[in-house]
């Protein structure tokens, strides 16, 4: 299976598994007069808009270069993830929002049965989590690391939700609203990671060059090749799953033209055959002394 098709399949994995429980959540919350579950429910089909976003997302950036794109179109991909934190961002204010409503308006506390539906939908974000933030990694995938960390948002508000119902519940009268200021709390916790999904996208549009392990990979690769004596400059930038890489190669200065250029051949096909995520790779033959 090719990075791209694994990639569209974990965000479909993610995308049914928040129209699943944001269904349960929004019945669990109106049923069981909590809050924070129809929080929780609010953010789940915000959740699910953010993944047709990243579906489209990984589709258009998974097109090849073409004549006016020579780099590709992978770009696409850390601006869909900065779409992403705008929809966080505005069910995060929307949550905070209804809170405060919900905290001024005296109502009943929740009922007990929604904590086993807490437990439940913590237990399968976690586990959501778990799957996607490491075909994230797999795919060096921007776009997949901030659908990850919706889920563990949405398993961190669960676990807020939690803990102020069971505060409610056992607490008596008087703590009717300690689940409201649960979803509160929770909000932080979602802007937190907004920034934490914002940061590597915006270093990926702005080509930061932070790949110190990859680079050094890159030299220790190049070295394997007949006629390479060592490499100088080593510039990397990433473009969705793809890294491009611009590579100074030292070679002898008594080689002809033609021989250098057959050395710089080898070594890029050398560097994209080791490391299969390796876009664009241009190489600048530098005279060895």
């Amino acid at each position: 299976m090719s990075n791209s098709n694994l990639a569209v399949r974990t965000v479909v994995f993610s995308m049914l598994g928040n129209v699943a429980l944001a269904a349960i959540k929004f019945l669990a919350g109106i049923f069981g007069n909590s809050y924070a579950l129809i929080a929780d429910g609010i953010e789940s089909v915000v959740d699910v808009f953010a993944s047709v976003l990243v579906l489209f997302g990984l589709k258009y950036s998974s097109r090849p270069a073409d004549e006016n794109h020579p780099y590709g179109h992978g770009k696409a991909e850390p601006l869909i993830t900065f779409l992403v934190v705008v929809f966080l961002i505005i069910s995060a204010c929307t949550i905070a929002y209804q809170a405060f409503q919900h905290i001024l308006i005296p109502h009943e506390s929740p009922k007990p049965f929604t904590l086993i539906v807490l437990a439940g939908i913590i237990i399968w974000k976690e586990v959501s989590f778990q799957v996607v933030m490491s075909r994230s990694k797999k795919l060096k995938s921007s776009s997949l690391k901030a659908e990850a960390w919706h889920h563990r948002s949405d398993a961190i508000t669960s676990v807020a939700a939690f803990i102020g119902i069971t505060i409610a519940i056992f607490g008596g009268e008087g703590f009717e609203e300690a689940d409201d200021y649960a979803a509160l709390i929770a909000v932080g916790f979602i802007l937190f990671n907004c920034y934490k999904i914002f940061r590597p996208a915006l270093g990926e549009v702005m080509d930061e060059n932070n790949y110190d392990e990859l680079t050094e990979h890159i030299r220790a690769i190049s070295l394997t090749v007949p006629g390479v004596k060592g490499t100088e400059k080593c510039f990397i930038r990433k473009a969705g799953m793809e890294y491009h890489v611009d590579l100074h190669a030292l070679v002898s200065g008594e080689l002809t033209v033609t021989e250098g250029h057959d050395i710089s051949h080898k070594l890029k096909d050398k560097l994209c055959k080791v490391i299969p995520e390796l876009g664009n790779v241009l190489i600048h033959i530098e005279p060895y002394s």
